[in-house]
């Protein structure tokens, strides 16, 4: 009934079918689908990683298997939330943009979140297995990690930002593993770094914006801004290093060095962030910000273009 009224409409006595993209928004604002944050599961991209440097994004057998295990960790990242937002009713309702969240607004029930919870974590684990047992493997870790978070590492300073930033690691070695390649150290180091970044510019953005940030996330009273500007300095630079190693370093990358044209486009993301976070007190949600500023995702788009015509055209 409820997929027949997003579909059709009423006009009259008629029954009138409602375009695709009215349908899809309709979807989006349903509880249930906010509850599992779609926006987020553009971190699942870094699964393609393996596919786009080794070569196989025009093969069908590795490509396919890469779009099935991304679409697999983003049943499996919306599993987490939901746990996640189950366990943080109370403290959600404190805070002034999670209090919004269907869980904590009483839009979503804790039974419906619960079963889909459960449903989304069966789903990945068997389509895991079919496509490869060691995938299967890597999402049972990633669900342990980001279970470890939820019950207690998250209140550790530091090392809360660390298991996050594992997760994407985590992520990236799932998309070597389902295409059955090596991946390179570099690109696992540099995926690690960039997250500890981003990391830590979110807990400066929740330091700063929120006026009782203690009691939005308990942890943050261990932090301060001078501690975290070094934290994010540090992750910058360590980053745009450990990118321009990899250019010239990694067993995949073409021989001619020619990967070091991208450099500038990583090092520029890089500095716009930078600018994002200490002038204009962004960060505290990277998903938005790379779609919201222009020159960040149009460095972005630079390099993931640039990098494909390297690969697969000047090599």
């Amino acid at each position: 009934m409820i997929l027949n009224d997003l579909v059709h409409r009423r006009d009259g006595g008629d029954i009138q079918p409602i375009a695709p993209t009215r349908v899809l928004r309709a979807a989006v604002r349903m509880p249930l689908i906010r509850a599992m944050r779609p926006i987020q599961w553009t971190k699942n991209g870094i699964l393609f990683a393996a596919l786009v440097f080794d070569r196989k994004v025009f093969q069908w057998e590795p490509f396919l298997s890469t779009v099935v295990a991304a679409i697999l960790f983003c049943c499996i990242s919306s599993a987490i939330y939901l746990v996640n937002d189950l366990r943080d009713i109370r403290g959600d309702r404190l805070h002034p943009t999670k209090r919004l969240r269907p869980l904590a607004a009483g839009e979503l029930s804790r039974a419906t979140a619960l079963r889909t919870a459960i449903l989304l974590i069966a789903v990945s684990l068997i389509g895991s297995w079919l496509i490869r047992p060691e995938l299967t493997a890597i999402m049972v870790g990633y669900i342990a990690l980001m279970l470890t978070y939820s019950l207690g590492l998250k209140r550790i300073a530091i090392l809360d930002v660390f298991a996050i930033a594992t997760g994407f690691v985590l992520r990236a070695v799932a998309g070597a593993v389902a295409i059955a390649v090596a991946i390179s150290p570099w690109l696992l180091v540099c995926t690690m770094l960039l997250a500890l970044f981003l990391g830590f510019a979110k807990r400066r953005h929740e330091l700063t914006t929120l006026t009782d940030a203690a009691a939005h996330r308990a942890n943050l009273q261990n932090y301060s801004v001078p501690l975290l500007d070094h934290l994010i300095g540090i992750c910058a630079s360590a980053t745009v290093l450990s990118y321009a190693f990899y250019t010239f370093d990694a067993a995949a990358v073409p021989d001619n060095h020619s990967m070091m044209l991208t450099i500038p486009f990583v090092t520029y993301a890089v500095f716009r962030y930078l600018y994002l976070v200490h002038r204009r007190n962004q960060g505290g949600n990277p998903e938005a910000v790379l779609f919201a500023d222009r020159p960040l995702l149009g460095s972005i788009l630079a390099w993931g273009f640039g990098s494909i015509a390297i690969f697969y055209v000047a090599s």
